[in-house]
């Protein structure tokens, strides 16, 4: 049984990081009053005793699946979620709901091809003048680390290495989405204590309890989360829940195993199309399978036998394995070969997402501000960051920007689900011209939603005033 042990012991070392995170980030008023999460000061541990040699038998190559798997079920628990209907909230404007969720929709595209443009950019400049010859991808990444995430950049990464000999590329890929984290961070909570002290977010009694910067809740305030969907006599509720999602995972790769077989050696106009069945793609195909076997429950009548908090939970969790397993899977050598045309993407990137997310905050009219730092964290990190620097403006969200969250979830997959799921795999198969179209192609449409947004905005403004004369 010893040899069993090395990945188990992987996964207690990923696990005994977090809570160590959770004590220092309690502790330490720095990492504590920047709200700087466990699981990002859990990842920089991690990575420190990795590389310090203190972890002689790991290595970051240990941690690179685990992150993978639990990125994979963070993406399937999420689409398990959604059965029973929410009563409509009194106040609710969906009108006004859709077209900021349009705007935050719109900031995330923009950045997701305007990051990709800038990598390839500065890589391409970077070799010109010291006469590297880095693939402009190592650059390009950047977009897939930042706007995506961890999950999302290993695995396209992988692709790219993999598939097309694309050196590095998931490595650098996970060293961009952990930056991304930092940047979220450094730059989105100044930004928001900005607002803050300018009186400009619209929830003006706002404020951070204690619960929130502590990161714990004390034993008088311990929110419930979730109910049981089953008794314990008969089967535990969590294991229930948890099975859902491993019949998800093996339906799943059944279909890519089959899949495979057929697809094979597969071209569309030259390009190999059988990338996109390959068991990296492993995240969309379960998604698929996700969403069917949601809907399938929904219409036979059992959506009562699932709870979504309880699958929240799992997905929240995943998350944060997921983050700190990001870090400690980076590779010190890698990061120190290419830390100056990282360092120099990261910049630039970063510097761009800033003027795009408050330029377009600007934009968008009234909560301006509480949509530049949701869609900066967005765009620099995860769907959590962006809601953690929101809680920042609007503590308990009476705004209508978290329920605008919601929508933009859903919307920036539609929008983006050809550039993403199709293209984004096959990048390097594309021409230098064609790869610049594609990234192009969804900073053209953002900007044309957005034009779209600014002209029916004048447009309803001109006929409110009228109505409001006539009368």
């Amino acid at each position: 049984m010893e040899s069993t042990f090395h990945g188990v012991i992987a996964f207690a070392l990923l696990s005994m990081m977090l809570i160590l995170g959770n004590i220092i980030r309690s502790k330490v008023p720095f990492i504590k009053n920047n709200l700087i999460p466990s699981s990002l000061v859990a990842g920089v541990l991690g990575f420190i005793l990795l590389n310090s040699g203190v972890l002689t038998s790991f290595s970051s190559e240990d941690f690179i699946p685990i992150t993978f798997h639990f990125f994979t079920l963070s993406f399937m628990s999420l689409c398990l979620c959604g059965g029973l209907k929410k009563k409509k909230q009194p106040g609710s404007n969906p009108i006004k709901v859709v077209r900021g969720g349009l705007w935050l929709t719109s900031a995330w595209s923009l950045s997701l091809g305007l990051q990709g443009l800038i990598g390839l950019g500065v890589l391409l400049l970077f070799n010109a003048i010291t006469g590297g010859q880095l693939s402009y991808f190592l650059g390009s990444i950047v977009t897939h680390g930042f706007t995506q995430g961890p999950g999302q950049a290993l695995t396209y990464g992988s692709i790219w290495q993999e598939k097309y000999g694309i050196i590095n590329a998931a490595q650098v890929g996970v060293i961009y989405a952990s930056l991304g984290f930092v940047v979220a961070f450094v730059v989105g909570i100044p930004m928001a204590r900005y607002f803050l002290g300018k009186n400009l977010n619209t929830n003006k009694e706002s404020q951070l309890d204690t619960h929130y910067i502590n990161g714990l809740f004390d034993d008088k305030s311990k929110p419930d989360s979730g109910k049981l969907v089953t008794h314990s006599a008969n089967l535990d509720s969590l294991a229930y829940h948890i099975g859902l999602l491993g019949t998800a995972y093996v339906i799943t790769y059944l279909w890519l195993t089959y899949i495979q077989g057929v697809v094979s050696g597969v071209q569309i106009a030259g390009i190999d199309f059988s990338v996109l069945f390959s068991f990296n793609m492993f995240f969309i195909h379960g998604f698929t399978t996700c969403l069917i076997l949601r809907t399938t429950m929904n219409k036979l009548g059992l959506c009562k036998t699932v709870d979504d908090e309880t699958l929240k939970r799992i997905t929240g969790s995943s998350v944060d394995f997921m983050v700190t397993g990001t870090i400690m899977s980076i590779k010190l050598s890698v990061l120190t070969a290419l830390l100056v045309p990282i360092l120099l993407v990261a910049v630039a990137t970063s510097i761009v997402t800033t003027l795009v997310c408050v330029i377009i905050g600007k934009f968008s009219g009234q909560l301006g501000p509480e949509r530049t730092v949701t869609a900066f964290g967005c765009c620099c990190g995860s769907t959590g960051t962006g809601l953690l620097l929101l809680r920042m403006l609007d503590s308990n969200f009476n705004t209508d920007v978290a329920k605008e969250l919601a929508f933009f979830n859903v919307a920036i997959v539609l929008v983006n689900f050809p550039i993403l799921m199709i293209f984004t795999p096959i990048a390097p198969s594309l021409s230098f011209v064609g790869y610049i179209s594609l990234l192009s192609s969804g900073v053209l449409m953002s900007l044309l939603i957005m034009f779209a947004l600014v002209a029916t905005s004048k447009k309803r403004s001109t006929t409110t005033f009228q109505v409001a004369e006539n009368g």
